[in-house]
């Protein structure tokens, strides 16, 4: 529906389509709640749906097929040639994207949510105005659930445009560049860094500090550093990237290193140092919604800001910038206007970096268990000992379990390697749970599987290791 299409009283309202605002829609909607969301962008499913998660991980999944293809001759399959057909990369990429925008559009109709393309601007408490091209409309609701998203961080000297480009102009280039440089070695960065670098595009990543992946402990980063290096990747730390000049089909990035300027060359260059939440321009301030400093949206448990039926989740509110963490909130704040008592409360939140090979970590690091006050150990099982790792090609990287030292209870875990975002859950569920390190063990995981590696850690922790 477009702006006038339909009354203009109406119950709950959700600002966006995203993983947060879709499920937050749908959620409301099957608690009883006559539902329309807002959405400014032509196509549902927000930044991850659109340009971000679902996109990205569908080229990281071509890539590493291509990779697979072009090592399978030491497996016995030979092929006569393994060539990359880039517009059929990009058309897969689309038509991923095309079936899971097809799907939230058919839950929206499944679930009777009703649409509306254009911007929204809060006028006050109960009333917002919604602007589609050159037509103006004002809805009056009684919720609102604000569920905005964010967007990227553009540095000075590096505005997006020509061959400077985003995250979203990296997934979306008509052509696979020969040269690449990644501003930015976080994880976005090096998700980027490593598919393009399976596609054999010279990568070169500029990090502003003295190492890449810094959310993660060392001996974790250092396995994925190493494989974006044996697949060519350039990493230089410390590196301050002061311009871009756009070129001749190229890209000239300056940038400074200890006291002394360098320039690299490039067909494109990718900014991913961060995003910024949607907050700005949207009305909060007309309203007295009130933020933090970093433009962040103060809520309490239940996703409720300052203003009593105005709720905000997803990347505009404190903590991760997580799309499951969006979802997570956006059921507690649908679950909230129906009147229960639900609360944001989770003890672990899983993260995943699609990097090569994966990682995923949950629940406390020890360090972070030990800031806590907590007494804890780790164990550690490393994937070079599984079967159906060093049967998949994918020996590097380990599963660690931190655990209190008393009880026993597995309060963190950390995994880098084959399957990870999958194998996470499982330890989430533990973590949730109350789950003790005994209590892993005890439970019998088919062999052989990756998931082996979960109770062989649980083995390490209990002082008696059975497969190393």
């Amino acid at each position: 529906m477009v702006v006038g299409d339909f009354p203009i009283d109406l119950d709950t309202v959700v600002i966006g389509s995203g993983p947060g605002g879709y499920v937050a829609a749908v959620h409301a909607a099957e608690l009883g709640q006559k539902v329309t969301v807002i959405e400014d962008n032509a196509k549902l499913g927000g930044v991850c749906l659109r340009v971000g998660c679902i996109p990205s991980k569908a080229l990281i999944q071509v890539s590493h097929d291509y990779q697979t293809a072009l090592g399978s001759a030491s497996e016995g399959v030979v092929a006569d040639t393994v060539k990359l057909d880039w517009d059929k990369v990009q058309k897969y990429r689309g038509s991923v994207v095309q079936r899971m925008t097809n799907g939230v559009a058919y839950l929206f109709k499944k679930n009777h949510i009703d649409v509306i393309h254009g911007k929204a601007f809060l006028k006050d408490q109960n009333s917002l105005r919604v602007m589609h091209q050159d037509v103006a409309q004002t809805y009056t609701f009684k919720n609102l659930i604000i569920a905005t998203g964010s967007h990227p961080i553009e540095i000075p000297g590096f505005k997006f445009q020509g061959r400077v480009i985003d995250s979203t102009g990296l997934l979306e280039l008509s052509q696979q560049p020969k040269n690449l440089i990644i501003i930015g070695g976080g994880y976005i960065g090096c998700e980027l860094a490593s598919a393009y670098a399976n596609f054999g595009t010279k990568v070169t990543i500029l990090e502003g500090t003295d190492a890449i992946l810094r959310n993660y402990e060392k001996d974790i980063v250092k396995i994925v550093q190493k494989r974006l290096e044996q697949r060519g990747v350039k990493i230089i730390t410390n590196a301050m990237a002061k311009s871009a000049t756009d070129g001749d089909g190229s890209v000239k990035v300056t940038y400074s290193l200890d006291g002394t300027e360098h320039s690299i060359m490039a067909d494109d260059v990718c900014v991913t140092v961060g995003r910024k939440p949607n907050t700005k321009e949207i009305g909060l301030e007309q309203v007295g919604i009130q933020t933090d400093q970093r433009g962040l949206i103060k809520v309490d448990a239940q996703g409720r800001t300052n203003i009593n039926h105005i709720y905000a989740i997803g990347d505009i509110v404190a903590g991760a910038a997580l799309a499951h963490k969006a979802s997570y909130e956006g059921k507690i704040a649908a679950e909230a206007i129906a009147g229960q008592k639900s609360v944001v409360d989770y003890r672990a939140m899983p993260a995943v970096c699609y990097v090569d090979p994966e990682i995923a970590t949950t629940g406390l690091t020890a360090a972070q268990a030990k800031d806590q006050g907590l007494s804890v150990k780790t164990a550690k099982f490393p994937f070079s000992a599984n079967g159906r790792a060093v049967s998949m090609h994918s020996p590097d990287g380990f599963v660690r379990l931190v655990f209190t030292s008393d009880e026993q209870q597995v309060v963190g875990a950390q995994i880098v390697g084959a399957d990870a975002s999958d194998l996470i859950s499982e330890l989430t569920l533990a973590i949730e749970s109350g789950a003790t390190v005994e209590d892993i063990a005890l439970t019998v995981h088919p062999h052989p599987s990756l998931s082996e590696a979960i109770m062989d850690s649980a083995d390490v922790g209990l002082g008696m290791p059975t497969n190393i």
